[in-house]
């Protein structure tokens, strides 16, 4: 071999592996659940309350029905109250929004869809701080016995249930809806959000501006299990519904005139995934806020280890986005503990370096 031709070979960009290296599913699957696994021990061991991992399984063995030793009462409350609602919350909006933006991803067939890009993360954050603005008195609920952290999912979910009822009318011609119409509805409504969400940190005051910008910023802090009861089963639901719709995925890959013939109507198909994600998207941000990064990246970061086809890349991206989130929420509120940092923060400040990297290594190259 000339040496130019090796310097060709050396300088060549980063590609995806090539189908017949990529792995088997199972396996990578199965990798990937031991690595969440993993990742679940070490976040309910790690805190600024430190937990032995040896006594938290013999615990959590104990609570089954097996041989072990309970933990003390402080130690128990710190476990069950505190770590084990943040981590099953982190895990489930992790899969929520990997899978999310894997589906919008192929639906609007563009590397740089988000979930927050169809205006649902926009009309949840607006309805939330517009809430934070007016308070449980300034919505005429005083008398309800509701408080505000009670308060604020529900309304979130509302209005990313407008957002979503909005962007469907606003792209609706001739009884259909199309992937291109739902995509630029989607940006127009990001952008009245935003300038709504501005509009309300202009009016409230101090407290209002300052729980407005930490629940944007993204987080788990203050997860209850009565809190985020309905959320789960959204998130959930709406997960599981675009994990049951990878095959058809696959099909719409093709082209719209190509899924017709092998039997998908294309239009409803795009309609009731993007209803889907909203569905999943909306309950995330009401008990989270806003947390970028996961939706956009993780998808193609799996694209380029197991490939383009859905079947694979779904489950695979779910596994690998609640892996991501459970760490990241464990490295939040341990690296300055007993403080809390923003998990959207902690996300953006390291995943955008990284991304960058990435696209710098692959020269260019599309994803998968």
């Amino acid at each position: 071999m000339s040496a130019s031709a090796s310097q060709s070979s050396a300088n060549r960009p980063i590609t995806a592996m090539p189908p017949a290296r990529r792995p088997r599913l199972a396996p990578a699957l199965g990798l990937l659940g031991a690595a969440l696994a993993a990742a679940v021990l070490f976040a309910l061991s790690t805190g600024s309350i430190p937990l032995p991992l040896d006594r938290v399984l013999s615990h959590l063995a104990q609570a089954a029905g097996l041989p072990g030793e309970p933990l003390g009462a402080r130690d128990a409350a710190v476990l069950h109250t505190l770590r084990l609602p943040r981590i099953v919350l982190a895990a489930a909006v992790g899969m929520t929004l990997g899978v999310a933006g894997a589906s919008l991803q192929a639906i609007f067939r563009n590397p740089l869809a988000d979930p927050g890009l169809v205006g649902v993360s926009s009309g949840a954050a607006l309805a939330g701080s517009v809430t934070m603005m007016l308070g449980v008195a300034g919505l005429g609920l005083s008398r309800s016995g509701l408080s505000l952290s009670t308060l604020l999912p529900a309304t979130a979910f509302l209005g990313a249930l407008a957002a979503t009822i909005l962007i469907l009318t606003l792209a609706r011609r001739d009884g259909r809806c199309s992937a291109t119409d739902m995509l630029l509805a989607g940006i127009a409504v990001n952008v009245l959000g935003g300038a709504g969400i501005g509009l309300c940190s202009y009016l409230g005051d101090d407290q209002a501006l300052r729980q407005m910008t930490f629940w944007m910023m993204g987080g788990f802090g203050g997860a209850g299990w009565t809190q985020i009861g309905p959320a789960l089963a959204l998130m959930l639901a709406a997960t599981a519904g675009l994990l049951a719709n990878a095959r058809r995925l696959d099909l719409y890959a093709l082209g719209e005139r190509d899924a017709f013939l092998l039997g998908l109507e294309p239009h409803r198909f795009a309609v009731r995934t993007v209803l889907l994600v909203a569905l999943g998207v909306g309950a995330a941000v009401a008990v989270s806020g806003l947390i970028g990064f996961v939706g956009l990246v993780v998808p193609h970061m799996i694209r380029l280890w197991l490939g383009p086809v859905h079947r694979r890349l779904l489950p695979a991206t779910a596994l690998a986005a609640a892996v991501l989130l459970v760490l990241a929420d464990t490295a939040a509120r341990s690296i300055a503990a007993p403080a809390d940092v923003p998990v959207g923060l902690l996300l953006g400040a390291v995943g955008a370096p990284v991304f960058l990297w990435l696209l710098r290594a692959r020269g260019g190259r599309p994803f998968g």
